[in-house]
């Protein structure tokens, strides 16, 4: 939990790469504490009357190695909660006979709370952690099946959102708002009256161009969600957190800020505003700034976390102005008359390959492509096999054939094209009708010098901090969510207001075997008979109380 209070008491969180480019997410992702499900037989107590006695096998018995492995995986689970890594190892399955039962796994029991500290200077603070109020009775879950199966998320919304929002539909979802992640998963607060069928529906998005795409949608019912039992867990009367409902309450949460923004992760981003003071990184890469949220369980109420976050986007502009940003050039006016040379070509070709264009010289039909690679001859030069209406296949060059088609003269004849789709479709696109698609994340990894104007970028003070995340809750206006009214879920507009305690600085003993401690000296002598203090390990560990 990240508490506001005094910055220099509590900083910023760590930078944490994902993949190969640094994200710069400032999170505090921190939740509740690991709770593992009680095992057949176990008494509250932690005795189970009815386990084997234990083995005096230095080896662990049989089976010892299984329950090992039962032990790593569920710590694992735990880590997994905290945005740590994977489960635990395998572990063999022992060398006990089939024939007998296998040993309960070991359950842990976290230590009660001795006792409340006293020690320190006591300080008011407040977490970017926002009361969730909700709702009682059930949820109902939806398997979600879309073919095509690999379209990404944002096409996946929006075929959801058209089948909910279409008159045609209306009568299968009456009126209701249900939610989706994106991906399988289905959320509504009423069941639909679809029993134990599977609903099979037709779906149309308009294309490019003339031409429509249909998608198959097929809904399945695969059961309640209770938030009664979430209930009955955060106010102590039931062991274990229920994932299935936070899962639920997370898909909710995050369905609006989905259509709405660019997800990565778990934080969302926005273009910036053309008037708004922007964050160049080079290499036609700038800042975008936006936001993290996430559910998370906390003593007998949920919490909404929220944090600023920042990261590296691709800047929309053409193709010809994400060049002369590759090459630093002011502009292309040397390559009107020569090539690239093969050196700025790699150079080039490095930066853009992968991304997404759309073209411009078709009107209003802006197609989409991805750049698989960029020709070594420039679009004077570079030829394609161009069918004619009698059936016969003459070669073409890229600038013969936009003169004749589009009558459009290139300005930048010299210069290499892109070739899009597939390389063996021989699709070239000269750079000058091509721009770069907005909403395009960096996964590549920044240069030294981009990494230093990303940390400059995301600065903060913990004050500003606290202002930029109450200026996010009140832009998001949580409770005006049509889809989180038709849930029944109340976002409370303020921090949680938590206690702490300053503790005294620690005296630090720089004289060796005087058993006191004395002020450092800065002499060479001094330093020589000082060795470097310990650095103590410091823990934190949140205890049941009850």
């Amino acid at each position: 939990m990240a508490l506001l209070g005094q910055s220099s008491f509590f900083p910023h969180s760590p930078i944490a790469p994902t993949g190969n480019s640094p994200s710069f997410h400032q999170q505090n992702d921190f939740g509740s504490p690991v709770q593992f499900p009680p095992a057949a037989g176990l008494l509250p107590g932690g005795f189970n009357p009815h386990a084997p006695p234990p083995s005096s096998d230095p080896g662990g018995g049989p089976g010892s190695s299984g329950v090992a492995s039962n032990a790593g995986a569920s710590s694992g689970g735990g880590s997994n909660s905290f945005g740590g890594g994977g489960g635990g190892g395998g572990g063999s399955g022992g060398n006990g006979s089939s024939g007998e039962p296998s040993p309960p796994a070991i359950i842990f029991q976290p230590p009660m709370r001795p006792d409340r500290g006293q020690e320190g200077r006591h300080i008011g603070l407040r977490a970017n952690h926002f009361e969730i109020r909700l709702p009682k009775g059930f949820l109902h879950h939806y398997d979600v099946s879309i073919v095509p199966d690999k379209c990404p998320r944002r096409v996946n919304r929006e075929i959801v959102n058209t089948m909910v929002n279409s008159m045609h539909h209306q009568s299968f979802f009456f009126n209701q708002r249900p939610v989706f992640d994106g991906r399988k998963n289905l959320y509504a607060r009423d069941p639909l009256p679809l029993g134990s069928d599977r609903l099979e529906l037709e779906v149309t998005l308009p294309g490019e161009g003339s031409k429509d795409r249909v998608f198959r949608v097929s809904l399945r019912y695969l059961g309640e969600v209770s938030l009664f039992a979430l209930e009955e867990a955060l106010e102590g009367r039931r062991r274990g957190i229920p994932g299935e409902a936070v899962n639920a309450l997370d898909v909710i949460m995050r369905h609006l800020p989905s259509m709405q923004y660019t997800p990565v992760g778990r934080s969302f981003f926005q273009q910036p505003e053309l008037d708004s003071t922007d964050h160049p990184l080079g290499s036609g890469r700038e800042v975008w700034f936006g936001f993290h949220q996430s559910v998370r369980p906390s003593h007998w109420k949920m919490m909404l976390n929220i944090d600023v976050s920042a990261t590296a986007f691709y800047k929309a502009q053409s193709v010809c102005d994400f060049l002369c940003e590759v090459l630093e050039t002011p502009d292309l006016e040397e390559y009107s008359r020569k090539p690239l040379s093969d050196c700025n070509r790699v150079k080039f070709t490095k930066e853009i390959k992968g991304l997404k264009i759309e073209i411009t010289h078709c009107g209003q039909m802006r197609r989409k492509y991805r750049v698989c690679n960029v020709t070594r001859r420039s679009a004077s030069a570079q030829s394609f096999p161009l069918q004619m209406e009698n059936g016969q296949t003459l070669d073409c060059t890229v600038v013969k054939y936009f003169a004749e088609r589009y009558k459009m003269r290139l300005r930048y004849p010299m210069l290499p094209c892109l070739q899009v789709g597939q390389e063996n479709k021989h699709t070239y696109l000269p750079l000058e009708v091509c721009n770069i698609v907005s909403g395009q994340r960096c996964i590549k990894k920044l240069t030294d010098s981009q990494t230093s104007t990303m940390i400059k970028a995301t600065a903060r003070s913990a004050p500003d901090r606290e202002r930029e995340i109450n200026n996010l809750v009140r832009k998001a206006n949580f409770n005006h969510d049509s889809h989180l009214q038709t849930f029944g879920i109340q976002v409370q507009p303020r921090m949680a207001e938590v206690g702490g305690r300053v503790l005294p600085a620690r005296r630090r003993c720089r004289s060796r075997g005087s058993g006191t401690c004395a002020a450092s000296s800065s002499s060479p002598a001094s330093r020589s008979r000082c060795g470097p203090s310990p650095a103590l390990p410091l823990s934190a560990l949140c205890a049941r109380t009850r």
